[in-house]
């Protein structure tokens, strides 16, 4: 087994995929419930080639939902996020590296103040083709 594969099956074992979008989406929930206060209200984790995607739903506080009724208060909230999470930008990469055994090569975020939905990364290799063997 070359050692690259079997670095890749140190970090995720013999998981599937449905159980490492699992984990991720685990780990994120209690990232957010630890630096940000709370948890989402619903989070679901999707691997697709190289991109991880975990959708949090529900991310507003209910003042962030009051807030966010004016253009001005929704990009007060869009600024302290970013803010926030810019600076816990290398906590999320660490969770993210060592549940894939991937580097993370970006991190694209946004919150929708409408919606409260958050949270993109991109890795150094396509995660999904690990899985394609073992789902």
């Amino acid at each position: 087994m070359p050692e690259k594969e079997l670095l890749e099956k140190t970090h995720m074992g013999d998981k599937t995929k449905g159980q490492v979008e699992a984990q991720i989406g685990e780990a994120i929930i209690k990232f957010e419930k630890e630096y940000m206060g709370r948890g989402p209200a619903e989070t679901k984790t999707y691997i697709i080639k190289d991109m991880v995607f975990v959708r949090l739903k529900g991310v507003l506080t209910q003042a962030e939902e009051q807030l966010a009724k004016t253009v001005e208060g929704a990009a007060l909230i869009k600024k302290t996020r970013m803010r926030l999470l810019e600076s816990a930008r290398f906590m999320l990469e660490t969770i993210i590296s060592d549940i894939t055994g991937s580097q993370v090569q970006s991190m694209h975020t946004d919150i929708s103040t409408k919606t409260g939905e958050r949270v993109i990364f991109t890795l150094n290799k396509n995660l999904e083709e690990t899985f394609s063997e073992k789902d």
